[in-house]
């Protein structure tokens, strides 16, 4: 197993490292550093609040999926989050998402796995938002290219990784169920594992839960583009909605590709590329991308340190004492 995590951190970091290359090469850097000295930050508090508003709504809408499940208070939900989101900053993978997992299920009581199937659940809600978004955005803008490809191979993902959560969700139902069943019992803590992880997919079974889900995240994903749209406004660019729209879903779907801590270079590398593709400079693309990547390091780095301050390291309970977990 750790010489798979190292492969992948490196893999992660090669991409991250080939994308910074890229955007580097092709941008005029003379220009992206005029356009951040002259930049009007008081834009910069407007974007801080929209990324703190998105984070919120974010936290709510986990607690909301966590609700059928265990209640969980919001301002744990929120401290969770943030460790998770420091941890994506300087772990490659998003494996971040495994430490909220296990923050949240060691503090509040319930199976681990449990808790990274509500969080499977979240991500799928959030690459359909994604691909919805930046869909409708290519429509409206009659974006063309690479970028459209890339949108196009980000619906045909969402589709597919759908469709698995679903057939996870339904598969004591399907052909050869029993069958499977009786060969899982041969290996009961991955047959444990598996159902309690299945106990958080089902989530997504209960209307009012999907439906709060998805107003979340449409409120989320709102502030995350207006959030786009002040950076553009720091530097003189005047974004239209679908512009800021389909670059903050853009970058969104270049952060489902294995990188770096952060997504370093991918974030950029997609913000530049985008810009290109509705006639804003490289330069200023550049300019916005770096202004809502450090923005949101610095909210979710700062909030993490506290969370994690405030949290305390993680604590395990033996396996042998806690059968409930995973």
């Amino acid at each position: 197993m750790p010489r798979i995590s190292l492969l992948r951190a490196g893999i992660g970091a090669a991409i991250s490292l080939v994308a910074l290359l890229l955007v580097l090469r092709s941008v005029d850097l003379a220009a992206t550093a005029e356009a951040l000295r002259n930049a009007d930050w008081r834009w910069l508090a407007v974007l801080l609040g929209f990324i703190g508003l998105d984070l919120s709504a974010r936290s709510l809408r986990w607690q909301r999926l966590l609700a059928p499940i265990a209640h969980v208070p919001y301002l744990h939900t929120v401290q969770y989050l943030l460790v998770g989101y420091l941890a994506n900053n300087v772990l490659p993978a998003r494996l971040g998402e495994l430490v909220r997992s296990h923050y949240a299920g060691d503090r509040e009581g319930i199976s681990r796995s449990t808790t990274l199937g509500t969080i499977v659940v979240e991500r799928v809600i959030d690459l359909a938002a994604v691909v919805s978004i930046a869909s409708v955005a290519i429509l409206v803008l009659s974006v063309r290219g690479i970028v459209a490809s890339a949108v196009l191979a980000g619906l045909a993902a969402a589709v597919l990784i759908a469709t698995i959560v679903a057939v996870g969700i339904a598969a004591h139902r399907l052909p050869g169920a029993d069958r499977l069943a009786a060969y899982a019992d041969r290996y009961p803590r991955i047959r444990d594992a598996v159902g309690r992880l299945r106990d958080g997919l089902r989530v997504a079974g209960r209307p009012r839960t999907l439906v709060e889900a998805l107003l979340l995240s449409a409120t989320s994903w709102t502030f995350s583009i207006l959030a786009f749209a002040a950076a553009g406004q720091a530097v003189g660019v005047q974004m239209t909605i679908a512009e800021a729209a389909l670059m903050a879903s853009g970058v969104a779907l270049a952060a489902a590709v294995p990188a770096g801590p952060a997504s370093l270079g991918t974030f950029e590398l997609a913000a530049v590329q985008i810009g290109k593709a509705v006639g804003i400079a490289d330069s200023d693309a550049f300019a916005i991308a770096l202004i809502v990547h450090v923005g949101l390091l610095l909210v979710t780095s700062l909030g993490g340190v506290i969370s994690l301050a405030r949290l305390g390291l993680p604590w395990r309970v033996p396996e042998e004492a806690s059968p409930d977990r995973s």
